[in-house]
């Protein structure tokens, strides 16, 4: 699905600043997209982040891996040294590991992927979550922190598949990434239905595309996904309050 000219351009403003032009006093949230397209549902759903977070009262820094020309591959001076913990990364690295010291909350936006995070967004995470920034130290430097996570997955809600990817990105994403880089609070927002033709499998595993939703129905369908994506926003900023 792609969203209107609109809110490409909302974005690209915001990816071409780099960061609002809130009060540099408010609680800073990195909101970081890891899609491809500026016209994507993802690109959508991450401006929808950065509202919700706005109207909290936090200066927005909003990275979009992909306008940025972020490279995924790995490369030497990106490579961990072992017996280095201070290694000096590439440019590039240094200057997303400062946006990630900054930011007291972040918001990371990404369709899924075979079951986890596209190649855009897993090259980000190899290259700046590095050995002696996000782990590597008897305290993180990311210690304390909190991130939400929301991928946008193509299977529909009652799909069975829903269950066990849910399982596999909270493995991935709060028990494998965060947690050893000492976020307090890590969560994943899976958003299923995120496909105008609903997919699904049959009982002998043929792949079944219904019929594209639209006029009326179209548009309750996205408002109700992006009421979904807003909850998440709205539940990780309540839990802070919670917990202060």
């Amino acid at each position: 699905m792609t969203q209107s000219a609109a809110t490409t351009t909302a974005t690209a403003e915001l990816t071409t600043t780099g960061s609002s032009t809130a009060d540099r006093s408010a609680p800073t949230a990195l909101v970081v997209l890891g899609h491809h397209r500026a016209d994507s549902l993802s690109a959508h759903i991450a401006g929808r982040a950065v509202d919700r977070l706005t109207a909290a009262g936090y200066t927005i820094d909003f990275l979009d891996l992909q306008a940025e020309n972020f490279d995924p591959r790995m490369t030497v001076a990106d490579q961990p040294e072992w017996g280095n913990r201070d290694k000096v990364y590439s440019p590039t690295a240094e200057a997303h590991m400062r946006r990630m010291l900054a930011a007291d909350v972040m918001v990371v936006v990404f369709p899924v992927y075979w079951q986890s995070v596209p190649a855009l967004l897993k090259g980000w995470i190899d290259a700046v979550w590095n050995y002696g920034f996000a782990y590597g130290r008897s305290k993180p430097r990311l210690a304390g922190k909190r991130i939400l996570w929301l991928g946008l997955a193509g299977a529909t809600a009652d799909d069975a598949i829903i269950p066990g990817m849910q399982q596999l990105l909270e493995a991935q994403l709060n028990e494998g990434l965060a947690y050893y880089s000492g976020f307090a609070d890590s969560r994943v927002g899976l958003l299923p239905d995120a496909e105008e033709q609903p997919q699904s499998l049959d009982a002998e595993g043929n792949l079944v595309i219904g019929e594209a939703i639209s006029g009326d129905a179209r548009t309750t369908h996205y408002a109700a996904f992006d009421a979904k994506a807003e909850a998440f926003v709205d539940d990780l900023l309540a839990a802070e309050l919670v917990n202060v």
